[in-house]
């Protein structure tokens, strides 16, 4: 056995995690926390792999040329403070070439560094087994809803008492409707996604309740894994009850941000069309141009977010007719004295 090879469970014992893909494989996903030190450019690996279908030994000859002069790019700034002893763990796709290369130029040096065995490939593998065998093992708690309610700003509230939460819109970076996308934030790629929910998932204490909001299958362009959906459906419910008037005033507040950037914000209803007619949509439009933020949010909770929650499908939550009902006031003072309270009935 290759004695610069470490396995995904040593992950914890190096100093620093070093990826040296491309950087649009490490923008598509990446081990948290993995620095990006390429051994090739997006547009290197692309000539290389080209190269490769004509003439494996020239492709082989380029590859390890363009690697010797980045890694000593790499050596000469990336790292030329790392310490004598500095023990990294580097990897690649598959553990191949491109980590290897890497791992004993390092070693050549005096560090310690290791290679993943089996590179990225192993870590997806294990991120979608943890996505399939953790969710099971959890008591979720979940917030049901019209959207208005205040569901996010209660379960924020609930992890500052101290619960154990599960974020998914922060996960996903979107509130999860047709106006859910964050201005100027992209979503994480499905990898990304799965990622940082897996990273979530480790950190709950199976004995403890996990609260989570009621979500649908997607979440903007991300889907939720079919284990977490089943764990989820399973759960526990409260029935998150809020006025139409403190709701309108929450949504107020929840958009502020896109009323700050109009444009965009009338670009978002405009997908609506289909939904509702192209009067009504303009009608709203126009109600962002006039600075009409009341009137809009009461149209939007009667004619869209209403009629929305009353077509959709409850049924997948088991325990819904079981559920407890809270009468949350999102917008006042004492938001985290009313999640403690919820939990002191939960007790």
């Amino acid at each position: 056995m290759n004695h610069l090879l470490a396995g995904l469970e040593k992950l914890d014992d190096f100093d620093e995690i070093i990826d040296v893909r491309t950087p649009l494989e490490y923008a598509d996903d990446h081990i948290p926390g993995a620095l990006n030190a390429p051994v090739f450019s997006n547009d290197e690996r692309a000539q290389v792999g080209t190269l490769y279908r004509q003439s494996p030994f020239d492709a082989t000859r380029l590859g390890a040329a363009l690697a010797a002069r980045n890694i000593a790019r790499h050596l000469e700034t990336t790292f030329v403070a790392r310490p004598q002893g500095w023990r990294p763990l580097i990897y690649c796709w598959r553990g191949g070439k491109r980590s290897g290369s890497m791992t004993v130029m390092f070693n050549m040096i005096g560090w310690r560094a290791r290679q993943l065995d089996g590179g990225y490939k192993t870590y997806r593998r294990a991120t979608l087994d943890t996505l399939d065998a953790l969710p099971p093992t959890l008591r979720f708690v979940v917030l049901t809803g019209p959207t208005g309610s205040g569901k996010t700003r209660l379960l924020n509230a609930l992890a500052q008492a101290g619960a154990q939460t599960l974020d998914l819109e922060a996960l996903a970076a979107h509130r999860g409707s047709l106006l859910g996308a964050w201005p100027g934030t992209a979503q994480p790629t499905q990898k990304g996604f799965d990622t940082r929910l897996a990273a979530s998932l480790r950190g709950f204490q199976p004995g403890r309740p996990v609260f989570v909001e009621a979500e649908s299958r997607k979440i903007g362009a991300v889907a939720l894994p079919a284990a977490l959906l089943a764990a989820v459906h399973q759960g526990a419910c409260v029935e998150v009850a809020a006025s139409r008037e403190d709701r309108a005033a929450f949504l107020q507040q929840d958009y502020a941000q896109l009323f700050e950037h109009p444009d965009w914000f009338k670009s978002q209803l405009q997908r609506m069309v289909g939904l509702h007619s192209r009067e009504t949509v303009a009608a709203w439009q126009q109600m962002i141009d006039e600075g009409r933020r009341a009137d809009l949010a009461g149209e939007l909770i009667d004619r869209h977010y209403d009629p929305a929650y009353a077509r959709s499908s409850q049924a997948h939550f088991t325990r819904l007719p079981q559920a407890l009902r809270l009468d949350f006031r999102p917008n006042d003072a004492d938001v985290l004295a009313q999640a403690q309270a919820l939990l002191d009935k939960l007790a």
